[in-house]
């Protein structure tokens, strides 16, 4: 291509740019670039150091409900994750960023008094240009529940003050471009009550063996540099955990040898 052709081209894609700045989340979010900064910044050309699964289990099975195998959602094993630490670290108050169809909630519910869930209101989804019949699926399996507090607004603005240095777990689902997961991470490590505090991020990985690289790459941004080592991925899962009553962890590996299996005993709900 002529440098004229180029230049031409970077011209274009700049104006485009200009003319919807959302495009940047684009560039932004290229896996190569994350990837390249987080191995020569941070030196986790494998990602981060991996939890097992089965460390969180306080016995031998856990409830996973309601559960839709829809597009979108967490795998059972990310769930069942959450009600485990939950318990584990007896939690009372639990905050997540990210609705969606309200699974994440709905289960930890069950274990944690005090829940919260964060979400775009209909209207800013609205101005979105979203789909109406996507944005009543927001909170599908949590809104008629009483014990849970649904709160309206963009995590990028929303005022936390009521909720900083009370919560005792924070599950980070919300927009996951880089700049949004920098920014709700910080949020994150504001809210936490004490050192016994945990957060869990959705979407670390594009599956349990591969990194989302644009995500760890925020979660390492935005989390203070003296904590990082408390960071780690968490096997069979998508999760991504701060966590400092860490046992010993280990290198991802992969292909992973499936040293631990799980039963699923599947039951039909109706609505």
């Amino acid at each position: 291509m002529s440098f004229s052709r180029k230049a031409g081209k970077f011209i274009r894609g700049i104006s485009a740019v200009l003319r919807n700045p959302a495009l940047l989340n684009e560039v932004l979010d290229q896996e190569d670039q994350h990837k390249a900064i987080v191995v020569r910044e941070y030196s986790l050309s494998d990602g981060l150091p991996e939890l097992p699964f089965e460390f969180f289990f306080t016995g031998n099975e856990v409830q996973v409900k309601p559960f839709a195998f829809l597009d979108g959602g967490s795998l059972p094993t990310d769930l069942a994750l959450l009600k485990l630490i939950a318990v584990k670290i007896k939690a009372d108050m639990y905050f997540e960023i990210g609705t969606w169809r309200g699974e994440s909630v709905s289960n930890v519910a069950q274990v944690v008094p005090h829940c919260f869930t964060l979400n775009l209101s209909a209207a800013q989804m609205r101005e979105r240009s979203w789909d109406e019949k996507y944005i009543g699926l927001h909170g599908h399996f949590s809104k008629q529940n009483p014990a849970i507090a649904h709160l309206e607004g963009d995590s990028r603005s929303f005022d936390f003050s009521e909720w900083k240095k009370k919560v005792d777990m924070v599950f980070v689902d919300g927009d996951h471009h880089y700049d949004s997961v920098v920014q709700d991470t910080k949020t994150a490590f504001e809210l936490l009550k004490n050192d016994n505090s945990v957060i869990v991020w959705h979407d670390y990985g594009n599956s349990p063996e591969s990194v989302r690289w644009n995500v760890l790459h925020a979660i390492l941004e935005g989390t203070p540099e003296h904590l990082r080592k408390h960071l780690y991925c968490v096997s069979n899962t998508l999760c991504a955990i701060y966590f400092k009553d860490a046992p010993s962890s280990q290198k991802r590996v992969y292909p992973k040898v499936p040293e631990t299996w799980f039963s699923v005993d599947l039951k039909k709900h109706s609505g």
